[in-house]
């Protein structure tokens, strides 16, 4: 077996692709590896290179799955246009594009397998987290990563998912009252054993990620269905499913179906209801 070399840590300002690359290792050997310094949304930028809308279409259009990662998103966004809130080295903030064979119906579920990648992936590193349907990832119960996933189509028809996460690191006090503020409760930091290291965390997350992508090509999400459940941070809890503040639905969570639904028994119902995603938020239930 030939030794491979990786340089030392970068400094907490810089991340290295080549590092990311070697920590990312044969599963993520197709995929390409950007680092900015700042940009708006990195999601926004693969989406506009995907439909040929990138600043150069025929030097920045897609040829393989590329990961773009930002020191800084000015621009970043979460799941219904909501705003994702960071500082620079706050906040690990990346998107990941992938092309797709499968129908776009096919990809309902995929935030649901991202969520996995990255409990299963930050486990390796001692951190036990929970999944919050449908794309929220939770740390004690408080928010550590979000997960935005958008599709488009390429002018030669392929179909790509723009895989867009943000996960928390040391946030400053004011910017996590901020965020506290905007989200209507408290967040998660990373520990920072596990993000001392951010090119190591990155290429664990790629290399994650590729695995699970092929994965969910070929089998979909029934292959992560057992995975998620097992990680559902309010399983058995009596929780509220909310749209815009209101409620529409109260009763005990139960995970979801094969198809990404969650499966909620309601109070005198004789069978589970399936809620779609959407939208919607869920809570614990008060009272």
């Amino acid at each position: 077996m030939t030794a491979q070399f990786i340089a030392p840590i970068s400094p907490a300002s810089q991340l290295s692709a080549a590092r990311i690359a070697a920590f990312a290792g044969h599963h993520a050997e197709q995929c390409l590896i950007e680092v900015v310094a700042e940009t708006g949304s990195t999601n926004a930028d693969l989406l506009a290179r995907v439909s040929g809308n990138g600043r150069d279409s025929g030097k920045d259009a897609l040829r393989a799955p590329t990961l773009l990662v930002a020191l800084t998103q000015t621009a970043g966004r979460g799941r219904a246009g909501r705003a994702w809130l960071t500082a620079p080295a706050a906040a690990l903030t990346f998107s990941l594009a992938w092309p797709f064979a499968s129908p776009l119906q096919a990809l309902v579920g995929l935030p649901l397998a991202v969520g996995v990648t990255i409990a299963e992936t930050l486990a390796d590193f001692g951190v036990e987290v929970q999944l919050k349907w449908p794309n929220d990832v939770l740390q004690g119960g408080r928010k550590l990563a979000g997960i935005l996933i958008e599709t488009a189509t390429a002018p030669d028809q392929q179909l790509w998912a723009v895989i867009g996460i943000g996960i928390n690191l040391a946030m400053p006090e004011p910017l996590q009252a901020q965020l506290q503020e905007r989200i209507g409760r408290r967040t998660a930091n990373l520990p920072a054993a596990a993000a001392q290291d951010r090119d190591l965390l990155l290429g664990s997350l790629l290399s994650g990620l590729a695995q699970n992508m092929w994965q969910f090509e070929s089998e979909g999400l029934p292959a992560f269905v057992e995975r998620w459940n097992r990680l559902h941070a309010f399983a058995g809890q009596q929780v509220a499913i909310l749209d815009q503040g209101k409620t529409l639905h109260e009763g005990k969570a139960l995970g979801i179906d094969q198809i990404g639904r969650l499966l909620l028994q309601t109070d005198g119902g004789s069978n589970p209801i399936a809620i779609m995603a959407g939208d919607i938020s869920l809570r614990p239930k008060e009272g």
